[in-house]
């Protein structure tokens, strides 16, 4: 800024001098111009009169002077000339200041030379007589003035730089000065230019912005610091190249590591599930994932950050699951165990309970009775045979091959087992779709959708309606059930995919079942890497939707 003030200035100052110097020449010339005009025109007077009274003979003897004189007679003839011989002269006539002395008394005329360094000023006053007097004199040019006075001129040009030169400077500083003392901490309380006073006002109000928003910045960052800090879930931000950028004092505890920590994340955990987690986090997806780590399981969780559609880093969240995983596999241990030992009586209490229905006990009420034990014992060897089948599915150990199965048929085959079940409640079976086959085990597929579609009707409404949906797209293959049932409470729904869990308890024992119908459903559509999606509304319906991925198109993707 000072460097721009005082270049101003100085080309100020200095095209002010220029110009001023080049007006005074230019007046002061065109004054001694006008001057010696006069002087002229007033000598051509005082000839003319004096060669009136005295007639030529004035000129006899007449001595050069500074200005050249020359009479013409009438027809333009020279007569006399004081620089040179009158006789060797040109006729004058055509001249402008004679034509126009002869015309109208006076006339006068300026001739520059060819270089245009002199100009000739010429005045003639006509005669009684009609010949005409004529004074000349000869001038230098402004370009001749100028020249002449090149050197002084100069010299005073280059003092006047000079002179200038050091005031802009000062004044560019004087200027400054004021502006480089404000106080800009507290910009209200300086004594400065006026004009500045508005945008100290605007700085004071941008500082109090600034102080309110650092505060607030730093009130959130101690909230954020309380509350990953009194988490028991390990918390990780990372950035696009897997640089750390905050953690909470959990996920150092969970990987065993001492604080302080940075650099790259990958560097203190190297496990392969933790390093597929965060590539997959960074290329844009949500990754959920375990990992098993010095006998511990975690479950890790990683969102992407985006920043315009890019991603910028991601937010990994770690839970120890050990102790739930550990539960959840005593209890499949203890499933499998009921299961098995538990089948084997309940068999034979229902072979006698038949034999007691068919009437081989001759007491009435034992027919009664043995009809009760018997449907008990079925419900009992329908629980064990669901509990065997999760058992199977969650131990991964299915006793039966992949094939090419079209979901179409199968959808037919077991629409037809239920249709009785629907006719009784008036309930109406669409099924909507096309021959599409996938790759996957028959069993399992037909567990899957039995349990949805005897679901489906189980929980509806009188003269409701089930559809069974097989949509097929570029993405995969989606198989819907949709009804027209009570609903499921928003609640429940998170939950109802879990073992034994019923949303209505009496109202389930009404309608039968075991609790694990879904449950196989889930599991079956985790053998087959499938997805499912539930939508209810309570007392509207429910629509469950089970997602295979390309790779389960017969044949491989199309």
């Amino acid at each position: 800024m000072h460097k721009k003030i005082f270049q101003s200035s100085f080309l100020t100052a200095f095209l002010v001098l220029i110009t001023t110097i080049a007006l005074i020449m230019g007046v002061l010339f065109h004054f001694f111009e006008e001057q010696i005009q006069k002087e002229l025109e007033n000598e051509a007077v005082y000839l003319s009169q004096t060669v009136e009274k005295t007639g030529v003979r004035f000129f006899d003897g007449f001595e050069k002077q500074t200005n050249r004189v020359t009479l013409i007679d009438a027809d333009g003839k020279v007569l006399f000339d004081s620089d040179a011989e009158a006789e060797k002269l040109d006729n004058h006539a055509d001249r402008e200041e004679i034509n126009a002395a002869m015309k109208n008394g006076t006339g006068k005329s300026i001739r520059y030379s060819q270089t245009l360094t002199e100009k000739t000023v010429n005045y003639a006053v006509r005669l009684s007589d009609g010949s005409v007097l004529r004074v000349s004199t000869t001038q230098y040019t402004v370009i001749t003035v100028l020249l002449g006075m090149l050197q002084p001129l100069l010299i005073v040009l280059a003092a006047a730089v000079i002179l200038t030169f050091v005031l802009s400077l000062r004044v560019s500083k004087a200027i400054i000065e004021p502006i480089n003392e404000l106080d800009l901490e507290s910009p209200e309380n300086n004594v400065a230019y006026e004009e500045l006073t508005p945008l100290l006002k605007k700085l004071a109000e941008q500082n109090r912005t600034i102080e309110e928003q650092l505060a607030d910045a730093h009130k959130k960052q101690v909230e954020f610091h309380l509350i990953t800090e009194n988490m028991s879930e390990g918390f990780l931000v990372i950035d696009k190249d897997t640089s750390l950028l905050t953690y909470n004092s959990a996920a150092l505890e969970l990987f065993g590591i001492t604080p302080p920590v940075s650099g790259n994340v990958l560097a203190f955990c190297r496990a392969k599930d933790f390093r597929d987690t965060v590539s997959k986090a960074l290329a844009g997806e949500k990754a959920e994932n375990t990992m098993v780590r010095q006998e511990r399981c975690y479950s890790m969780i990683a969102n992407p950050v985006f920043e315009e559609k890019e991603v910028i880093g991601a937010v990994i969240i770690i839970l120890d699951i050990t102790e739930r995983e550990k539960r959840e596999a005593l209890r499949r241990e203890f499933t499998a165990n009921v299961s098995h030992e538990l089948k084997t009586p309940l068999t034979s209490i229902s072979g006698f309970a038949e034999l007691m229905k068919e009437g081989d006990v001759s007491q009435d009420t034992v027919v009664d009775f043995s009809a009760s034990i018997y449907e008990e014992a079925q419900r009992l060897i329908t629980l064990v045979t669901d509990i065997i089948k999760i058992s199977e599915l969650d131990g991964k150990s299915i006793p039966f091959q992949s094939e090419t199965v079209d979901l179409y048929e199968l959808s037919e085959e077991i629409i037809s087992r239920l249709k009785g079940q629907a006719e009784k409640r008036n309930i109406a079976l669409n099924l909507i779709g096309g021959k599409t086959e996938i790759t996957g085990v028959y069993k399992i597929l037909e567990e899957m959708f039995y349990n949805l579609l005897d679901n489906a009707i189980k929980y509806n409404k009188e003269n409701g309606t089930v559809d069974f949906i097989i949509n097929t797209t570029e993405s995969g293959v989606t198989v819907l059930v949709r009804d027209t049932g009570i609903g499921i409470p928003a609640v429940h729904q998170s939950r109802v995919f879990e073992r034994f869990y019923r949303v209505d308890k009496s109202h389930s024992k009404q309608v039968g079942g075991t609790g694990l119908g879904l449950a196989i459903v889930k599991h079956g559509a985790i053998y087959h890497h499938a997805k499912i999606r539930l939508e209810s509304t309570e007392g509207k319906g429910t629509t469950v939707a089970v997602q295979f991925g390309k790779d389960s198109f017969a044949g491989g993707e199309q």
